[in-house]
């Protein structure tokens, strides 16, 4: 059998994975980047939303091949339909972000990967590993053809149902009550109020998260909920088709794709590293427990494993003692906030509709010079004793 030798074995083509691989390559290293799809970043398994500070920090320049919409500020709606409304002629928003294509991003990603010397396998799916002298001997497979890669260091960026880190002993499984269930359609025919803003539904309309609408055109949007499934007896799917029904947005629209799958929102695991291994991106639970985004979280994660791994190789070094240098530096740039969002999501699910409702007619009042997840936050706690007594200490 064909066995291929490689210094940095990617497993995943997301952006987190991506961005690994590029990373690892510009440092030196032979790095070999694979994707089970036929085609990066397809099916999209996100509302697709970005901060610009974000994309920055990460070095991406804006590119109006993928991304479809900028924003210009948030609408935030209660159960019993308060709006709250928070745009740039209003408030200071520091965290403005764009809606993505994701399906040309991640190619994208995948491109920048390539051209720092990272070697690309689509189609191509791991089917077991098991640890060698050198690393990890994996065997994949690849329309029909079987063979084997050698790696000295492997990433597992596959995503969060990853079974490459719990192949390598990691404790990475996801908790039921830990793993939201999303459902998302794409939908033409959408009409907002103001469709450079994104909506934020809470409450009953989806236990255990929320219900969103992001514009990513004049009538174009996704339209998608996650809920939690220890939080009720439907699915997400059956919520979401509840949800379109009864929103006035959605009432006319019409869907042109479904996307379904889960979204870690319980925090990383304890462990991110082992020797000649990490994990990154949703696979290590790189997303913001409260909103459920993981996509600039998840690349600067794969950032912050591609550097480490290029050291590693170079040093000759491949120990579980050498890769925690990714592990230390990513808890220190992302894992504050995503357990400072723990405690947020955990508040959150203590509130009834009445709460939240009440939480809203407060907010759509209140001057805000400027808004971010971190803002919002503390305002609730100057306005809800609950929230200061759960939160004070927090933010």
């Amino acid at each position: 059998m064909m066995v291929i030798e490689t210094d940095v074995l990617v497993i995943g083509a997301g952006p987190a994975g991506s961005t690994a691989a590029k990373h690892a390559a510009s440092g030196g290293a032979k790095v070999l980047l694979m994707d089970k799809k036929s085609e990066i970043g397809a099916p999209k398994r996100c509302a697709e939303g970005v901060s610009n500070g974000g994309l920055e920090s990460l070095g991406i320049e804006h590119n109006p091949r993928w991304i479809t919409r900028q924003l210009d500020g948030v609408r935030l709606i209660s159960p019993d339909g308060t709006n709250v409304w928070l745009t740039s002629d209003k408030v200071d928003l520091p965290e403005a972000g764009c809606i993505l294509e994701r399906k040309v991003f991640d190619k994208y990603m995948a491109m920048d990967a390539g051209r720092a010397g990272a070697e690309i396998k689509i189609k191509t799916l791991a089917t077991s590993m098991e640890r060698v002298e050198e690393g990890f001997l994996v065997d994949a497979e690849c329309m029909g053809e079987k063979f084997q890669i050698q790696a000295k260091i492997i990433i597992a960026a596959d995503g969060p149902e990853s079974r490459v880190a719990r192949w390598a002993g990691l404790k990475t499984a996801v908790k039921p009550k830990d793993m939201e269930s999303a459902a998302q359609f794409e939908m033409a025919g959408v009409e907002m109020e103001d469709n450079n803003c994104i909506e934020f539904y809470f409450g009953s309309v989806a236990p255990g998260g929320y219900a969103w609408i992001f514009p990513k055109g004049d009538d174009i949007a996704n339209v998608g909920l996650g809920v939690l499934t220890t939080n009720t007896d439907k699915t997400a799917y059956d919520h979401l088709l509840d949800f379109v029904k009864n929103c006035p947005a959605t009432q006319n629209a019409q869907p042109v794709e479904l996307n379904i799958g889960g979204d870690p929102v319980g925090g990383m695991p304890k462990k991110l590293v082992t020797d000649n291994l990490m994990v990154v991106g949703d696979a290590a639970g790189q997303v913001n427990p409260l909103t459920g985004g993981g996509i600039i979280s998840g690349m600067t994660g794969g950032m912050i494993a591609g550097k480490v791994a290029a050291e590693a190789i170079n040093e000759g070094d491949l120990s579980e003692n050498k890769l925690k240098e990714y592990e230390t530096t990513c808890r220190a740039e992302i894992g504050d906030s995503i357990n400072k969002y723990l405690k947020v999501k955990d508040y959150m699910m203590t509130l009834n509709d009445d709460e939240l409702n009440s939480i809203a007619d407060t907010f759509k009042d209140s001057d805000f010079e400027k808004i971010s997840t971190a803002e919002l936050v503390k305002k609730l706690i100057k306005v809800s004793p609950k929230a200061l007594l759960k939160l004070g200490k927090v933010f």
